[in-house]
């Protein structure tokens, strides 16, 4: 893994900026708009992923950035756990949820795989050089 020199060259963080992009767009729509408790919670929770992420980055130490990683993680359990519901109440599609649920996933095995390797490595973070 190259060198990260800030939280923007992230994959994870990448992704979960496009994830709460179409959370964004989705919840705009149809009855989605009206339901302001289930909006409000999915963009709160989208929003924390790509937050933690760059807010434990910015923490300078490799634990603390382990630590906002695992709330970033729990955060995309979060959104995954909403879509059904957006689904279930048929405010998206079955292909929308489709392509929201693989690109959730896709940001919780990318912010895993990241603290699986912070977990291995001797990088103690920029503040203890």
């Amino acid at each position: 893994m190259g060198e990260i020199k800030k939280f923007e060259d992230i994959e994870a963080w990448k992704k979960s900026r496009k994830l709460t992009m179409d959370i964004y767009s989705i919840t705009k729509m149809n009855g989605f708009c009206k339901d302001f408790a289930l909006k409000n919670q999915i963009r709160r929770a989208s929003i924390s992923v790509m937050s933690n992420i760059a807010e434990g980055f910015e923490r300078s130490g490799t634990s603390e950035f382990i630590q906002f990683l695992s709330i970033a993680k729990a955060s995309a359990g979060e959104v995954r756990s909403q879509l059904y519901i957006a689904l279930d109440q048929e405010y998206i599609t079955q292909k929308v949820f489709k392509d929201l649920n693989s690109l959730t996933n896709e940001v919780s095995n990318l912010i895993g795989g990241l603290m699986k390797y912070l977990r291995k490595t001797n990088i103690k973070g920029s503040k203890f050089k």
